[in-house]
């Protein structure tokens, strides 16, 4: 079995509420998913961070900070999903890594990883910093329009949060 299908695999248990057997695959596959997070190759990096949200690996959340300075677009990118993924349920994991979300959704120059970082933002509080970020990106002629697009839902989005 390779990360990829134990990684799908652990979602699924995951999905079923299995936390019995995701405890066993995670034991199981530690030490693989942290190499893959260290590894040389972009790819298999990228693979292990998404590798940590598909599996709930938790304990594992600090290999993100490693996975968001990554220098490969592929590899930032898996480390955000993982991270949208875990903070869902844990407003605190994106607040903890709140000035590197800011700094990659500002001036990543992937547009794709710029997209991610906001939509990431969305699960965090709503702080007045994070509030003018993306309405300066909503407004920013030279921000792609996608780009634009999101951060203004995701404006949207937080300052209904902050009114409740």
């Amino acid at each position: 079995m390779t990360l990829a299908e134990a990684a799908a695999h652990a979602d699924e248990l995951a999905q079923s509420g299995d936390e019995r057997a995701l405890a066993a695959l995670r034991v199981q596959w530690d030490e693989e998913i942290e190499f893959a997070c260290r590894s040389s190759d972009y790819r298999v990096r990228a693979q292990g961070y998404r590798a940590l949200a598909q599996f709930r690996f938790r304990q594992k959340l600090q290999l993100l900070r490693r996975g968001l300075e990554d220098e490969s677009p592929a590899a930032r990118g898996s480390a955000l999903i993982a991270l949208e993924a875990f903070s869902r349920d844990h407003p605190g994991d994106v607040n903890g890594y709140r000035p590197l979300l800011h700094e990659l959704a500002a001036r990543d120059p992937n547009v794709a990883v710029r997209r991610l970082a906001v939509i990431c933002l969305k699960n965090g509080t709503p702080n007045r910093d994070t509030l003018q970020l993306l309405e300066g990106i909503s407004e920013s002629d030279e921000a792609e329009a996608e780009l634009r697009k999101t951060a203004r839902v995701v404006h949207t989005a937080l300052r209904r949060k902050a009114a409740k």
